[in-house]
């Protein structure tokens, strides 16, 4: 549903831009044809029946009465001469990428300028108030000697004019009035700073684009695309009611499907301007407190939505439709589809890390379906969610798992047969970034992480990176035991160090002279490129290692760091469970007792060589004879010390030194002597005998 945000003291002075690609799809393959310039032209997603479906036009081709809803078959019948230029296609399946990359090279020519918001893959929001106010303080449109042709183009809506060269006359004037208000002043502005951005975007990138100009970002997409191609409309608020007292009131967001319907019916509003004879009251009374009051605001062109300030996007995604006969009818069908969707989001998210350093948290899988003989037509086939884990064989996994769970729901029984999928897609959502620069493992447990932005807490983004719990009744339960996280281990990873450079995504930990060396082993086969630790498979290895969310938040004073007994100490490390295995330690941050450390707070053990060695050559710390924590020396990865501190590592390399252990020469058994009773000659003499 609609929210209702109320406008700011400063949003009836915000200059807001929506600009729209012009035949996006097009345009791209035009750039890489050249020849297809000015002919009709078509971009198709083909598939075998009926020469595959349209998803953009030339307008070339749709003055000759091509459109999107035809499939290619019928394009050719009527415009013979149009040239029909397929996808690229990857893994079965359509790919994107070229025009996503596209799409990019715009957002970035319009950053350059304000706020910037992508809205989709060819849409873009643009708050260009502080540009606007800039330019009305040192060159104010009135000063200007002359306006680019480009902005002399522009629509004002309320603004009339008998023939095309007065019309630019007037728009001139217009934006150079002396004796307006602020307001206005600011929104010449504005349309002059979009007129300069389009013909960048033209100049750099070969694209056009049209663009709406208002004061919000309801009024900007509204009329964005009224002027299509190449042009653009400014909406001063003069004008604001003319436009939307005749505007269908199925051409406003939100109200395209059963809102508007309800409208129309219910209340017999055809128009955003038939909302105006209704008292916020009575439409709160009918359509709830907040749909109420978006539904009173838009009728009046309010709307206090910001802006977000967003280059990338909120979450990645990859999908496919199987329509009529091709839906898809067997288990293993559906396993082999998920299987590609999931190859492809894992290029994309571990691509996401490698260049922006964002991680993504939530895996889901979302599925249409059908059964033969449905007497619950209205059941959907249900979302299902988890923790996202990284690598194409875990998401592979974790998908079919979840569609499993899904299907198990949607039919109801297991002996119900009949069903089919008309649609499979697979999402990463819940992306955060990572720390800035290269983290350590130093850092993390001395709190020093800053988060991505300097208005963030380093708990605010200790609380985002979190993995996070099954969602709610959508999410999914009945993963393995082992690939559940434990109410207690929602601690990140954020102590990965990361190699900038490094395509492969893998981790690194970064030594005291700069140089990076691996620090965990590659995913299984099949996983891609990114071989980051994960949430749910590293969480027995968080636990063990990372100080919980609470003890984190504590800082360590300088005098606390003087030994390893006093920064452990500090930290308060967490136990391992009596039946964790192969628990990965670093170096120096032996765990206290498994007691309650709130409840028995007991130093650690200071014993000798002697005292905690065992028999096989592994160190025992124990605490009072209580559950112990072995290592042997030879396992010890000696890269980790020097990401310790300075004073610490000293420390240690003085235990390994001690600790190797020393070239033992066998001696004859007296064999009159007992195993007990030469253990205990050893002893008294200092040198252990061979057993």
């Amino acid at each position: 549903m609609p929210v209702a945000r109320p406008e700011s003291s400063d949003s009836r002075t915000r200059i807001i831009a929506h600009v729209d690609l012009d035949c996006f799809y097009v345009q791209v393959e035009q750039r890489k044809q050249p020849e297809l310039r000015g002919l009709p032209t078509a971009v198709v997603q083909y598939n075998e029946w009926k020469g595959g479906a349209l998803i953009a036009v030339s307008y070339e081709a749709r003055k000759l009465g091509v459109s999107r809803h035809m499939r290619g078959d019928d394009a050719k019948e009527v415009c013979p001469q149009i040239h029909l230029v397929q996808v690229p296609v990857a893994r079965g399946k359509a790919d994107l990428n070229t025009y996503r990359n596209a799409g990019s090279e715009v957002v970035s020519i319009l950053a350059r300028k304000g706020r910037c918001e992508r809205a989709s893959i060819d849409e873009v929001y643009l708050d260009l108030t502080d540009s606007a106010e800039a330019m009305l303080r040192e060159t104010p449109p009135e000063s200007l000697e002359s306006i680019n042709e480009e902005a002399r183009k522009s629509h004002i809506l309320g603004l009339k004019s008998e023939d095309a060269n007065d019309a630019q006359e007037n728009v001139s004037k217009w934006l150079c009035r002396s004796d307006v208000n602020h307001q206005d002043k600011l929104l010449a502005c504005g349309a002059l700073i979009v007129a300069e951005l389009r013909m960048e975007v033209l100049k750099e990138t070969q694209f056009t684009c049209s663009a709406g100009v208002a004061h919000n970002k309801m009024l900007a997409k509204l009329v964005s695309g009224m002027n299509k191609p190449a042009q653009q409309t400014v909406v001063p608020s003069s004008s604001v009611k003319r436009l939307l007292e005749s505007l269908p009131i199925k051409k406003m967001k939100h109200l395209g499907g059963k809102l508007g319907t309800s409208l129309q019916t219910d209340l017999g509003v055809n128009t955003v301007g038939d909302l105006l004879k209704f008292s916020e009251e009575k439409l709160q009374e009918r359509f709830g407190i907040n749909t109420g009051t978006w539904l009173w605001n838009i009728a009046r062109g309010i709307n206090g939505e910001e802006v977000q300030g967003r280059l990338l996007p909120k979450s990645h995604g990859a999908g496919k439709s199987f329509p009529g006969p091709r839906a898809l009818k067997t288990i293993a069908s559906v396993q082999h589809w998920l299987n590609q969707l999931c190859d492809e989001l894992n290029e994309r998210i571990c691509f996401d890390l490698d260049q922006n350093k964002r991680i993504a948290n939530t895996f889901t899988v979302y599925a249409s379906a059908f059964k033969s003989c449905d007497s619950e037509s209205y059941k959907k086939f249900p979302s299902k969610s988890c923790p996202l884990r990284y690598g194409t064989t875990k998401i592979q996994e974790d998908a079919f798992s979840l569609f499993q769970a899904g299907l198990r729901e949607y039919i109801g029984s297991p002996g119900v047969k009949g069903w089919g999928i008309t649609s499979l897609s697979v999402s990463a959502s819940k992306i955060v970034a990572l720390p800035s620069g290269t983290g350590s493992i130093t850092k993390y447990f001395h709190g020093q992480y800053t988060s991505p932005s300097s208005k963030e807490t380093q708990d605010s983004f200790v609380k985002k990176t979190m993995p996070l719990s099954l969602l709610g009744s959508e999410s999914y339960s009945e993963l393995e035991p082992t690939d559940q996280l434990q109410p207690d281990n929602n601690v990140p990873c954020l102590g990965i160090p990361w190699k900038e450079q490094d395509s492969s995504c893998s981790p690194t930990v970064q030594t005291r002279d700069g140089s990076g060396k691996g620090a965990s082993p590659p995913l299984p086969s099949g996983s891609g490129c990114c071989t980051l630790v994960n949430q749910t498979d590293s969480a027995s290895r968080v636990d063990s290692t990372m100080p919980t969310l609470e003890r984190h938040k504590r800082k360590i004073k300088p005098s606390d760091k003087g030994t390893i007994l006093k920064f452990l100490k500090s930290n308060n490390l967490s136990c391992p469970t009596p039946n964790q295995e192969n628990v990965e330690m670093v170096i120096g941050s032996e765990p206290p007792s498994c007691s309650s450390l709130e409840e028995n707070q007991v130093e650690l053990p200071r014993r000798s060589l002697a005292e905690s060695r065992t028999d096989d050559g592994s160190y025992n710390l124990d605490q009072n004879g209580q559950r112990a924590w072995n290592y042997k020396i030879d396992e010890i990865d000696h890269s980790i010390v020097d990401e310790l501190p300075s004073e610490i590592q000293d420390e240690i390399r003085v235990w390994l030194q001690a600790r190797q252990q020393p070239s033992m020469v066998k001696r004859p058994v007296d064999p009159t002597i007992s195993k007990t009773n030469r253990n205990t000659a050893g002893d008294k003499a200092g040198k252990p005998y061979p057993a």
